[in-house]
């Protein structure tokens, strides 16, 4: 793991408010030193999977960070709820507003899962930096 940051860790609130605040919190505690590159996509990745938490999921959602030094970012989601799992969709309408955050998952990281937890699951991905 990273000698410059240490991981961490938020609960965020089911709400509108939760992706907003999982923004904020990765800009204050991401690790400057390792993942500079991967700050944009990052951002947009932790907003989608946190807003599905929230639609889908159910308390309490939590959003991980941790550097593993040179070889990236992994980021973590996880909600309390063990149904509706997240998978690529279907094809998307052109004019729908939703239904494209995991395939952006799925494109735009190295590497990505879910996983069962004590609690309900977790998505989790990586960015290498």
């Amino acid at each position: 793991m990273c000698v410059v940051t240490p991981a961490a860790q938020i609960t965020l609130p089911m709400s509108s408010l939760a992706p907003r605040r999982a923004r904020e919190f990765f800009r204050s505690t991401h690790c400057p030193a390792h993942q500079a590159r991967a700050v944009d996509e990052a951002q947009l990745l932790i907003t989608e999977l946190v807003t599905n938490a929230v639609l889908h999921g159910g308390p309490p959602v939590t959003l991980g960070l941790a550097c593993d030094g040179g070889r990236g970012l992994q980021v973590r989601v996880s909600d309390g709820s063990p149904l509706s799992p997240p998978t690529p969709g279907e094809e998307v309408d052109l004019d729908s507003e939703s239904g494209r955050g995991i395939a952006l998952v799925d494109v735009l990281t190295d590497d990505w899962g879910v996983e069962p937890t004590a609690e309900g699951k977790a998505v989790w991905f990586r960015l290498t930096a």
